[in-house]
C-alpha cells in the first residue's frame, strides 16, 4: 500500500518531462503569443473561426488565448471562458471544448493559464490558486468589454484541476452567471491529503520540510528545479489511471509540445502553495447562480466532484457520465454531454 500510495504522490501533478538546470529561462525564450507553431489536438469546425488572442489579468500577467467565434451570427451573444486541465494548453481539451461550443452559438474563449503554455509568467511551470482562480476573473474581463458578448451572459467552464479554481472563481465574482466542471480536481485538496485523504499530518510536514530544502538549493542556484518525466516511462504496475494520463498526454491523443504534462513537468517546490491555501472554502455562495459538475462513473477523481457537489447549495447538478474514467472527458466527444452543456448554459446565461 505504501509502494502504491509513493506512485500516485509521484504523478499527483501530473508530472512530464523536466530537468534542473535553466529551464525557466530558456522556455520564456521560447514564448510568444504569436507564435507560428501550431498544433491542435482536434480539427476547427467548419462553422467556427478562431483567432489568437491576449489580456492582463489583475497581476498584470499577459494571458494567451484563442478566441471561438460562431459563423454568422450577430451580438449580444452569450460567452463562455474555459481553462483546463491541471498543466494542460488551451489546443488540448479547452481548445475542443471553445470549439464545440462556439458551433452552437457561443462566443468562447480558451486560454492557457498564468506561468504555462504561451502565457507569460516567470518561473516557467508553476501554479497557485490565487493567480489561477484570477485567470478565469481576467477572461470575463476581456469576454465582458467585446462588442458581440452580453456581458451579462457570460459562463464559465473549468476541466480537471481547473474545475476546481473556476468554482473558486465563481463564488466572489458574480459576474460569472453559470458554472460547469468536467472530471473536477480540487489540487489544494490533493496536494494537502493525497488522494482519498490518504496523507498523514506527519506525511504533510516532510513534504513540507522536503520542499524548504529544496528552496535553498532553488535559491543558492538562482534556478528554479523541476522534476523528471513520470508518464512518458510508466511500468506496468502503475495505477490504471496514470496509464490512462499517459494515454492522452504522451501519444498523438493529446500530445502537444507546449503541455507540460506532455513535456514539462511542474517545479519541484509547486505543491507548497496549494497545500498551504484550501480553495472551495465558499462554494455556497455561487448560489443562486447555478453549477453542473459533471464526472465520470469510473473516474478515480469522481469523489471530488461529489463533495464540491454536496457543499454546493441549491441549483446545482451533477450529472456521472455511465462507463467513463476521468480522461474520456477531456477530449472523447462522443462521450462529453456537450447537448447537457449546450443546454445548461442557454437556459441560464439569457
Amino acid at each position: 500500500m505504501k509502494k502504491l500510495i509513493a506512485i500516485i504522490t509521484t504523478v499527483l501533478l501530473f508530472i512530464g518531462q523536466g530537468c534542473n538546470t535553466k529551464k525557466d529561462e530558456n522556455k520564456m525564450k521560447n514564448i510568444s503569443i504569436n507564435n507560428t507553431e501550431q498544433h491542435y489536438t482536434f480539427i476547427l469546425n467548419e462553422n467556427v473561426t478562431r483567432q489568437k488572442v491576449s489580456f492582463k489579468n489583475r497581476f498584470g500577467i499577459v494571458i494567451s488565448a484563442d478566441l471561438y467565434l460562431p459563423k454568422n451570427t450577430g451580438n449580444n451573444l452569450p460567452a463562455l471562458a474555459i481553462s483546463g486541465p491541471y498543466g494542460a494548453v488551451k489546443e488540448q481539451s479547452s481548445g475542443l471544448y471553445a470549439n464545440q461550443l462556439a458551433a452552437r452559438g457561443f462566443v468562447t474563449l480558451a486560454f492557457d493559464p498564468s506561468f504555462t503554455g504561451e502565457s507569460e509568467g516567470n518561473p516557467r511551470d508553476i501554479s497557485s490558486p490565487d493567480i489561477n482562480t484570477e485567470d478565469f476573473s481576467a477572461a470575463v474581463d476581456f469576454l465582458g468589454l467585446r462588442s458581440d458578448v452580453d456581458k451579462h451572459k457570460i459562463g464559465i467552464i473549468g476541466i480537471c484541476g481547473f474545475g476546481g479554481y473556476a468554482l473558486n472563481a465563481a463564488a466572489p465574482d458574480k459576474r460569472i452567471k453559470a458554472v460547469a466542471t468536467t472530471s473536477m480536481y480540487d489540487i489544494s485538496r490533493a496536494t494537502a491529503n493525497g488522494y482519498y485523504d490518504s496523507k498523514t499530518p506527519e506525511e504533510r510536514t516532510k513534504e513540507y520540510i522536503q520542499i524548504g530544502e529544496q528552496r535553498w538549493i532553488d535559491a543558492k542556484k538562482g534556478t528554479t528545479s523541476y522534476a523528471p518525466n513520470s508518464l512518458k516511462n510508466i511500468t506496468e504496475n502503475a495505477p490504471q489511471f496514470v496509464k490512462e494520463y499517459a494515454d492522452y498526454y504522451t501519444t498523438s491523443r493529446g500530445f502537444h509540445p507546449r503541455s507540460l504534462n506532455s513535456n514539462g513537468s511542474w517545479s519541484l517546490t509547486n505543491s507548497v502553495t496549494n497545500m498551504n491555501a484550501p480553495i472551495l472554502h465558499y462554494i455556497n455562495e455561487i448560489s443562486p447562480r447555478p453549477i453542473l459538475i459533471i464526472a465520470g462513473e469510473n473516474a478515480h477523481s469522481r469523489y471530488f466532484s461529489e463533495t464540491a457537489y454536496k457543499n454546493a447549495s441549491e441549483p446545482k447538478e451533477l450529472l456521472i457520465i455511465p462507463n467513463s474514467v476521468h480522461t474520456d472527458l477531456y477530449d472523447k466527444i462522443d462521450i462529453i454531454p456537450f447537448d447537457k452543456l449546450e443546454s445548461f448554459f442557454k437556459e441560464n446565461l439569457k
